[in-house]
């Protein structure tokens, strides 16, 4: 990916992510911008949502945002100048979760005790 595109990118996120802490309330969920992905023509924006909360909540942050995908474009719009505006697309991004759940599990293991020499395992090293 260019580095125009990459920079592109990153004031897409910061800016979106403005908008949507300053425009939209979601209580008792925490709504983070992961990434944004734009199309090499500027037509298309994928937008990664992360959302910590139940799945009936995600659902409903992912559909809201989505609804109301023409403001967010039109008041990030007024700050970022583009030959092309993008038309967002909200995804619902669940890789901090993903990653919680495995930091979780490696810390169960963490927990189990093994023998200090199963089966005379370091005799045979």
């Amino acid at each position: 990916m260019s580095q125009r595109l990459d920079r592109i990118n990153e004031l897409l996120r910061r800016e979106i992510s403005a908008c949507i802490e300053k425009s939209f309330e979601f209580p008792d969920v925490l709504v983070t911008v992961h990434a944004v992905e734009t199309a090499v023509d500027l037509k298309d924006a994928s937008v990664h949502i992360g959302v910590i909360g139940s799945p009936d909540q995600r659902r409903a942050v992912i559909h809201k945002l989505n609804a109301r995908h023409g403001f967010i474009q039109g008041a990030v719009m007024k700050r970022v100048v583009l030959r092309n505006t993008p038309h967002f697309h909200f995804k619902l991004d669940d890789s901090i979760e993903r990653g919680v759940r495995i930091l979780n599990i490696l810390d169960e293991i963490g927990e189990i005790e093994l023998p200090d020499d199963p089966e005379g395992l370091t005799d045979k090293l």
